[in-house]
């Protein structure tokens, strides 16, 4: 059964007119869960399943809870025995994708931008970077005459042709207002997940067993330190190593960029930075690392068994491992071409990678981490509690 909370929650929502009822995809949740809770095979696979075990029924916030708890391994998939052919046809990551891709949506600030998310896909993403880049090409072009564009009289220094104000100018707000929809749609997930799991605050030790788990992305060793299941069932570390070179890649980029901030604001010393400066060092290893991580990953996303996924969410999967890519191989190239004719060309394509990046970044898969992150954090702190229910174990 429900715990109080969430009853009083549903009841307020009522007669407030903001009942919402469950989706189709959020019932199959329901449905295989209520299967898997008697069967539990599966409990000692990833935090799910645990989690599952303190709960009789699933309503809404609950297998929203679930879902983003989920990090799609596939090994409950492939070790299930009511999974199809069967007359059960359970398949957990399935169900689970889908009404992850659903919450996405239903949360995305502003709301009417959520939509974006059924729409976010490969060819709107290198169509963005593209258009973005060719903007940016007029815009030097119409500034410093056709010329600049291939001259050795702009390269080696990116603010001949973009003055740096102008540049903070144009990303500065962009990233703000990244930031501030990210915050606001994690914020109404964490409202409605929290009464469901036990109410509580995160303690000190839940987030530090909850930043561990992030950081190293526990749940995609398959339950048993294996992997995940390929297309051909055997297990392997390969999404988990990839995950770790993209994740810490885009870290490592992202640490270069703000350590370049300081330099320039604090200390007075002005880009371009050379080797052995510490944001070029941050900088390069960070872009090899993104570089490896998206290339495994998009190998890995195309020769997935479909029965894995929401084959809806592909393309979106996709567009954000590419325009990741673009990221890093545009400024890879940038730096190795800074001192010839063609800097003003790699540093149009990257700029407008980035912004397109930053521009897709609420409503696109970068949001799977943000909300799984809340989701790991509420875990640990539920599993603190004692069970409401009285059933299953941790």
């Amino acid at each position: 059964m429900q715990t109080l909370q969430a009853l009083t929650d549903d009841a307020k929502a009522l007669a407030q007119g903001q009942f919402v009822p469950m989706t189709a995809a959020e019932n199959e949740v329901a449905r295989v869960l209520q299967i898997c809770n008697a069967c539990r095979y599966c409990e000692g696979f990833c935090a799910v399943f645990p989690a599952m075990t303190r709960r009789l029924e699933f309503p809404k916030a609950d297998v929203n809870f679930l879902a983003n708890l989920c990090h799609n391994c596939g090994a409950c998939l492939h070790a299930c025995q009511y999974a199809p052919p069967h007359e059960f046809a359970v398949n957990v990551p399935k169900a689970m994708a889908e009404v992850r891709g659903e919450t996405y949506a239903h949360y995305a600030w502003p709301p009417a931008l959520g939509s974006l998310y059924k729409n976010n896909g490969l060819t709107l993403s290198m169509a963005l970077v593209i258009g973005l880049a060719l903007f940016l090409i007029i815009a030097a072009a119409v500034h410093g005459g056709p010329g600049a564009l291939w001259s050795s009289a702009t390269a080696g220094n990116f603010y001949n042709l973009f003055p740096h104000n102008l540049l903070v100018g144009l990303f500065a707000p962009v990233f703000l207002f990244v930031v501030f929809a990210l915050f606001m749609g994690v914020r109404s997930f964490w409202k409605q997940i929290k009464p469901v799991t036990s109410g509580k605050d995160v303690s000190a030790p839940a987030a530090a067993e909850a930043t561990h788990d992030v950081l190293r992305m526990k749940y995609l060793d398959g339950g048993a330190g294996q992997g995940c299941p390929n297309k051909d069932d055997a297990y392997t570390l390969a999404r988990r190593r990839m995950h770790h070179f993209t994740f810490y890649g885009f870290m490592l980029c992202f640490a270069a960029t703000a350590l370049g901030t300081i330099y320039h604001y604090v200390f007075g010393w002005v880009a371009p930075y050379d080797l052995p400066s510490l944001p070029k060092l941050l900088g390069a290893v960070g872009g090899v690392s993104l570089m490896i991580g998206t290339a495994g990953l998009w190998h890995l996303n195309r020769t997935r068994d479909p029965a894995q996924g929401d084959l809806r969410q592909k393309r979106m999967d996709l567009g954000f491992i590419a325009l990741l890519f673009v990221v890093s191989a545009s400024g890879l190239a940038l730096w190795l071409g800074r001192s010839t004719p063609a800097m003003a060309l790699l540093l149009c394509l990257h700029l407008g990678a980035v912004m397109a990046l930053f521009l897709t970044l609420p409503y696109g898969k970068f949001a799977h981490g943000v909300f799984r992150t809340a989701s790991l954090l509420r875990h640990a702190t539920e599993k603190r509690q004692p069970n409401p229910v009285g059933v299953g174990s941790d």
